[in-house]
């Protein structure tokens, strides 16, 4: 008997009741970065805020250390990932137990399909991935996981996600220092960022389906 593909199923009609819908809200909430820019009450509903950061030993460096090389210096970056990676998945999993990807599903699929040709269950791990690029690939893995997107869905979210990675959290930390010397609205080269990430995600959309044609 051969495999199912998801892309050939006709889709669930699931009827998400208000409580899914309440978890999509808090779980985008989570992930975009905005409880933490409210203040500090409500900074502990925020995920970068929640994963931390490493503490400095001698005030200089953190557990890695500096001028590591070879698999021994990979190794201890790949660690360096977990905590975040883990958080994502394990909150991730839990507002999927209340509904939340069917509720994602029903809302942004007719926003997402035509935008993307993704369905809107990706719409989380794209909200995600503005803030950190691990919170969006463990995201993405467990839709692939669920089989609730196809390889090639996969394939431009994944384009989406990890052209200009982590978009927002590193352009409102990092730039802030030139917003005073733009000569243009400061959000402005932020939507230039993410129109080219929707943009560049198209491209590799119409090469797969020109692949499939040919």
């Amino acid at each position: 008997m051969s495999p199912v593909n998801p892309s050939n199923q006709s889709p669930v009609k699931t009827h998400p009741s208000f409580v899914a819908y309440l978890a999509l809200f808090l779980l985008i909430l989570f992930f975009s970065g905005l409880s933490g820019r409210l203040g500090p009450t409500l900074a502990w509903f925020d995920y970068a805020t929640l994963v931390g950061r490493f503490g400095l030993i001698l005030d200089t460096q953190t557990f890695l250390g500096a001028g590591g090389t070879g698999a021994r210096g990979g190794f201890f970056y790949a660690v360096s990932f977990l905590p975040s990676i883990m958080f994502a998945v394990g909150v991730i999993e839990l507002a999927a137990r209340y509904g939340a990807l069917d509720a994602a599903h029903v809302l942004l699929t007719p926003i997402l399909r035509p935008l993307l040709g993704i369905p809107g269950a990706c719409g989380i791990a794209m909200i995600a991935s503005l803030q950190s690029s691990d919170a969006g690939a463990a995201m993405t893995r467990e839709l692939a996981d669920a089989r609730l997107i196809t390889d090639d869905e996969r394939t431009i979210l994944s384009t989406f996600e990890f052209s200009s990675g982590a978009s927002v959290i590193f352009y409102l930390t990092v730039a802030c220092v030139l917003f005073e010397f733009l000569p243009v609205r400061f959000l402005i080269p932020l939507g230039v960022v993410l129109l080219f990430k929707v943009i560049g995600a198209n491209l590799v959309r119409l090469y797969l389906t020109i692949r499939r044609r040919s």
